[in-house]
């Protein structure tokens, strides 16, 4: 589960993902489904509408009740991402697994900003980021 309130970011990179005409969002997160990467009270910079490829951290409406969740994005059929928990073990952990492939993707993760005792995280899986 996600929560949208929190502290405000103080990024530069926030004013260029204005500049490319997205929403930037930030949520916080809840639950233990996405650890190690991300643990409770985490807050992340989400992109709305940003494209999003295999091994990506999304944000995206839970079927059935429209609750925000963070997930993994796997791979994309005709019915919508197959999106996974890091942590299958979890307790209360619901995933593609448990509800289908997901059609309504709200953005995807750009960094993990808070707390800053744990470094940035980019929301892109390390075998996936491109190279400079």
């Amino acid at each position: 589960m996600l929560n949208q309130l929190g502290p405000q970011p103080t990024l530069l990179g926030s004013r260029r993902l204005r500049s490319r005409g997205s929403q930037p969002m930030r949520v916080r997160v809840e639950g233990d489904s996405m650890r190690p990467a991300l643990l409770p009270g985490d807050w992340l910079l989400v992109r709305r509408g940003a494209a999003v490829r295999p091994g990506d951290l999304v944000v995206a409406r839970m079927p059935g009740d429209g609750r925000l969740i963070v997930k993994r994005a796997q791979w994309r059929s005709d019915e919508g991402w197959w999106l996974e928990s890091d942590n299958q073990r979890a307790s209360g952990r619901r995933d593609s697994w448990d509800f289908g492939p997901v059609r309504d993707i709200v953005g995807r993760v750009v960094l993990r900003y808070w707390p800053l005792t744990r470094g940035p995280l980019v929301g892109r899986s390390p075998s996936r980021r491109r190279a400079r």
